[in-house]
């Protein structure tokens, strides 16, 4: 049962690939092809899809630029992923914070690639409990440190998601049979 239980859940990250940032379309996306292009990048993780609506409301909020001739570029995808897979455990404010930090350090590119590469470890190391997370330098960035941190948040956000929606399936009673 445990196992069975395990191999359910894990299957849900097995599907998981999120462009690298090279992979991020950047012919300009509209907000709908946009929303529906992160939505199908993260479905494996999320149950809940990005919007357009909420992409409009993260330009209102400065999170992100205002797309050219309403078309959203590769750094403005790069930073929705984050940015949606972020919202589950950071506010709005902090992300805001955060972004802000990144767009002074890091390029959009390198910090994607980063977030990406630490995701999936830890994904990888949540859901599958064996192995060992890889250290980080000792000398890394507190910026780094923040967001290997945010990450291992999400990691396990996400896991205890998985579990409690196939234990709620499991516990489900049977409805009624018709007559």
């Amino acid at each position: 049962m445990e196992q069975m239980l395990r191999d359910h859940i894990n299957a849900s990250i097995e599907t998981l690939h999120l462009p690298a940032y090279q992979e991020i379309p950047d012919v300009g996306l509209y907000l709908e092809q946009t929303a529906k292009y992160i939505s199908d990048a993260l479905a494996p993780i999320q149950d809940t899809p990005i919007t357009g609506s909420m992409i409009s409301n993260y330009v209102k909020k400065g999170l992100i630029s205002k797309p050219v001739r309403k078309q959203y570029n590769r750094e403005q995808i790069a930073q929705l992923i984050f940015i949606a897979v972020a919202k589950s455990v950071v506010s709005m404010d902090d992300l805001n914070l955060m972004l802000s930090i990144q767009r002074t350090t890091y390029s959009i590119q390198a910090a994607y690639d980063y977030f990406r590469s630490e995701l999936y470890q830890m994904l990888t190391y949540v859901f599958s409990r064996k192995g060992e997370m890889d250290a980080l330098d000792m000398q890394a960035a507190e910026e780094k440190v923040m967001l290997r941190n945010t990450i291992i948040t999400v990691a396990h956000k996400i896991y205890l998601d998985k579990l409690l929606a196939v234990l709620r399936a499991q516990n489900q009673p049977e409805p009624p049979h018709k007559k």
